[in-house]
C-alpha cells in the first residue's frame, strides 16, 4: 500500500507538472501572437510623406525591386504586365469597309465578352433558383476512434493499465425537400427569370453601342483624315502663291513685304498641317478602341466616300418615337428590372408564411469495442426515418418587415429610374434629330460655299498673276477656299455620324452598314 500510495502521488505531481507546462507553453504563444499582431503596422508607410519601400519580406517572387528603379515615390515593377498583347492577326492588305471594322470590334472588343459572361451568370442563377425546387440528396459519413488507458491500483494478469478500444463507422443518405413556402420560390424564379432576360437584352445593347462606337470613331478619323489632306492641299496652294509672288519679284514687279507676307501664310499653313496630322493620329487612336485591338495596330482604313446627302427630313413622329421606346434595348432591361423588384417583393411577403418540408434519413453503423485481455464485441444496426416538419417564423426583431420594406422601395426606385429613362430616351431621340436635320443643312450651305470660293480663289490668283489683283485678295481667298471645304467635309461626315446615332437611339442598329442615310 505505501508503494501504491507514492506512485499514486508521483503520478499526480507528474500532470500537474505537465498541465503547468501546457499553461506556460498557451501563455508565450498568446505573447507570441500578440507580438506579430503589434508588429503588422511596420509593413505600412512609415510616415506620411515619406515614400514606401518594400522589404525583402513583403516582396514576392513576381516583384522586381532593384533599388535603382525606387525612387521618389516609385512602385516596385510586375513583370507580368509588362507583356503586350499583339492583337489579333488583321488583314493589312486592302482598305477596310465599316461593316468589316464593326465585325472585327464584335469579335476583339471586350465589352461584348464581358456582356456575354453576365448573360451567362444571370442564366446560371436561374438554374440555381429552380434547382431549390428539387430534393436534396447527401450521402454523410461519420467514423470515430477512441482509446482509453486507466492504470490499475494493483497489477491484474500482468498489465498496470485497463485499456479500452472503441471504433465506429456511421454511412447514411440524408433527404431534404422543402414542399410548400406559399410561392417564395415561383417569386425568387420570376425575378431570377427577369433578370436574366435583362442581361440578354443588354447583351445585345452592348453590341449595338459596339456598332454605334466604331461607326462614330470611323466618321471622325475620316474627318480627321479628310482635314489633313485639305491642309495639305492648302499648303500646296499656298507655295503656288509664293512661287507667284517669286516671280513677280523677279521681274520687278513685287515687293519683299509681299514675299514676307507669303511666306508668313505658307509657314501658317504648315503649322495647320502639323496640327491635323496630330489630330488625325489621336483619332487613329481612339478608332482602335473602339474596335479592341492594341493602339499599335496598322490598319487600312478606307475613306468615307462624299456623296449626295438628301435634304433635311421632317420631325420625328410620335408613333416612330413611340415605336421606338418599345424597341429600346435599355428600356425594356429597365421594365424587367421593374417586374423583377415586384417578384422580390412577393418573395419577402413569403417570409412571413409557414414552410413546410420533408426529411429523411438511412443509416447502417457497426461499432466496435475492444478491452484488453477479454473478447471483443461489434454491433451492426441500420436505422431509417421519415419525417415531415412545418416551421413558422414568429419573432425575428423586425427583420422579415425590414426586408420587405427595402423590396418595396426597390420597386419604386426601378419604376421611377424607369420613367427617367423614357425621359431621357424621348431627349435623345429630338436631339439627335436635330443634329441630323443641322448637319444636313450645314451641308448643303457648305456645298455652296465652295463652290463659290473655288471662283473667288481661282479669279483672284489669275488676276494677281496678270498683275491686276492684290495678295491680299489671294492670300484671303485661299484661306477662304480652305475653310469652305473643311466646313463641307466636316458637315458630310457629321451627317452621316448623325444619322447612325439617330438610328442607335432609336433601337434600329442592329447590324453593320456602310451608311444610314437614305440615298437622294
Amino acid at each position: 500500500m505505501n508503494y501504491f500510495s507514492i506512485s499514486f502521488f508521483s503520478s499526480r505531481a507528474m500532470v500537474s507538472a505537465a498541465r503547468v507546462g501546457r499553461q506556460a507553453l498557451s501563455i508565450l504563444a498568446c505573447v507570441a501572437l500578440s507580438a506579430c499582431a503589434s508588429n503588422a503596422i511596420n509593413r505600412a508607410p512609415a510616415s506620411a510623406h515619406e515614400p514606401w519601400r518594400p522589404t525583402e519580406n513583403q516582396a514576392s517572387a513576381g516583384l522586381d525591386i532593384s533599388p535603382p528603379d525606387l525612387s521618389g515615390f516609385s512602385i516596385p515593377s510586375v513583370p507580368a504586365l509588362a507583356q503586350v498583347d499583339s492583337g489579333p492577326d488583321l488583314d493589312t492588305s486592302r482598305p477596310l469597309q465599316l461593316p468589316e471594322l464593326i465585325d472585327i470590334a464584335q469579335r476583339e472588343n471586350p465589352q461584348t465578352r464581358q456582356a456575354w459572361n453576365r448573360a451567362r451568370q444571370a442564366a446560371l442563377a436561374t438554374g440555381m433558383v429552380e434547382a431549390t425546387f428539387l430534393p436534396m440528396l447527401s450521402a454523410n459519413v461519420i467514423g470515430g476512434y477512441q482509446r482509453t488507458s486507466q492504470p490499475l491500483p494493483l497489477q491484474v494478469g500482468g498489465y498496470r493499465n485497463f485499456d479500452t478500444d472503441i471504433s465506429g463507422t456511421v454511412p447514411a443518405l440524408a433527404l431534404g425537400w422543402l414542399l410548400f413556402d406559399f410561392g417564395q420560390r415561383e417569386a425568387l424564379l420570376e425575378g431570377a427569370s427577369q433578370l436574366s432576360f435583362a442581361a440578354n437584352v443588354l447583351f445585345n445593347a452592348a453590341h449595338q453601342k459596339v456598332i454605334r462606337d466604331v461607326t462614330d470613331q470611323f466618321y471622325q478619323y475620316n474627318t480627321a483624315r479628310m482635314r489633313t489632306k485639305l491642309a495639305r492641299e492648302a499648303l500646296a496652294n499656298q507655295r503656288k502663291v509664293e512661287r507667284a509672288v517669286r516671280d513677280k519679284l523677279d521681274a520687278g514687279v513685287a515687293t519683299s513685304i509681299e514675299l514676307s507676307l507669303v511666306r508668313q501664310a505658307v509657314a501658317q499653313a504648315k503649322l495647320n498641317l502639323v496640327d491635323n496630322e496630330g489630330l488625325e493620329r489621336n483619332a487613329y487612336l481612339g478608332l482602335m478602341s473602339a474596335l479592341g485591338v492594341p493602339p499599335t495596330t496598322q490598319l487600312n482604313i478606307a475613306p468615307v466616300q462624299t456623296r449626295a446627302l438628301p435634304v433635311a427630313t421632317d420631325p420625328i413622329t410620335s408613333e416612330r418615337m413611340q415605336q421606338a421606346l418599345a424597341q429600346r434595348p435599355d428600356l425594356v432591361a429597365a421594365y424587367a428590372a421593374v417586374k423583377a423588384a415586384k417578384a422580390n417583393v412577393k418573395a419577402a411577403e413569403a417570409e412571413f408564411l409557414p414552410k413546410v418540408y420533408l426529411g429523411a434519413v438511412a443509416a447502417n453503423s457497426r461499432i466496435s469495442f475492444d478491452v484488453r485481455g477479454l473478447p471483443g464485441l461489434s454491433q451492426t444496426a441500420t436505422s431509417s426515418g421519415v419525417l415531415l416538419g412545418v416551421t413558422m417564423p414568429i419573432f425575428d426583431g423586425g427583420l422579415r418587415q425590414a426586408r420587405l420594406r427595402d423590396a418595396e422601395i426597390a420597386v419604386e426606385e426601378a419604376q421611377q429610374a424607369l420613367q427617367t429613362q423614357r425621359r431621357d430616351a424621348l431627349r435623345e431621340m429630338v436631339a439627335a434629330e436635330t443634329v441630323l436635320r443641322s448637319a444636313l443643312q450645314s451641308f448643303e450651305a457648305a456645298t455652296e460655299l465652295v463652290s463659290t470660293a473655288q471662283t473667288t480663289y481661282d479669279a483672284s490668283f489669275d488676276a494677281y498673276r496678270s498683275g491686276v489683283g492684290t495678295l491680299t485678295t489671294v492670300t484671303e481667298a485661299t484661306t477662304d477656299l480652305l475653310e469652305a471645304r473643311q466646313a463641307r467635309a466636316d458637315a458630310h461626315n457629321a451627317a452621316m455620324a448623325a444619322a447612325a446615332n439617330l438610328a442607335f437611339v432609336m433601337g434600329r442598329m442592329t447590324t453593320p452598314r456602310s451608311s444610314w442615310l437614305r440615298s437622294p
